[in-house]
């Protein structure tokens, strides 16, 4: 397994209708580390997924990788990445949507269970639960909207201005596990929270 390279995924659906939904938050992530490292998104040869390669100066490998499967479907190709890259899975990072997370929260952690998400659900039974994963909440749904509902809507006018520093932020935070390692980007990551 090579730790100079990260594998870099951000869960979502394929297709127009499910763009820019809470569901897809982690493609929305994708775009802004890819757009950062000027980086170029092609299909996999090997995988069910499409991805840009970019390597920090003097730093690891990074695999940004963009699973064409829907959701539930998303562990076939991060563990195909993870074979081909020889990444482990502590050098893997889930970007994803966190329903138990209020909107605008980011949290961060390794391992544990998939919380009903089925995207972590499909990687957790192909991989193992021993990757990183970067939580951006997308919050409960009102009333007694059903939660899968929720997920598949785009975000408020409110929401929506916020949105960009949002996924600023969790671009940042990403890019902080990969330069100074987990704990450290929990300690600033989640002081920002407390302060908030």
């Amino acid at each position: 397994m090579s730790a100079d390279t990260f594998l870099v995924v951000g869960l979502g659906n394929p297709g127009p209708d499910y763009a820019h939904t809470r569901h897809n938050i982690g493609l929305d992530v994708l775009d802004e580390l890819i757009a950062r490292a000027g980086a170029k998104r092609s299909r996999h040869r090997k995988a069910a997924a499409s991805v840009a390669e970019a390597r920090i100066i003097g730093g690891p490998k990074i695999v940004m990788a963009f699973p064409e499967t829907f959701m539930n479907r998303s562990g076939g190709p991060v563990a195909q990445l993870a074979d081909y890259y020889g990444v482990a899975n502590e050098n893997i990072i889930v970007v994803h949507d966190d329903l138990d997370l209020p909107f605008d929260a980011l949290k961060l952690k390794s391992g544990g269970g998939h919380g009903g998400h089925n995207g972590l659900r499909d990687i957790i039974a192909s991989r193992g639960p021993d990757f990183v994963r970067v939580r951006f909440g997308v919050g409960r749904p009102p009333g007694r909207q059903d939660p899968a509902e929720h997920v598949l809507r785009r975000f408020s006018g409110e929401e929506r201005k916020l949105l960009p520093n949002l996924i600023g932020e969790t671009a940042d935070a990403v890019e902080l596990v990969i330069r100074d390692g987990l704990v450290a980007a929990q300690q600033r990551v989640h002081t920002r929270e407390d302060r908030a």
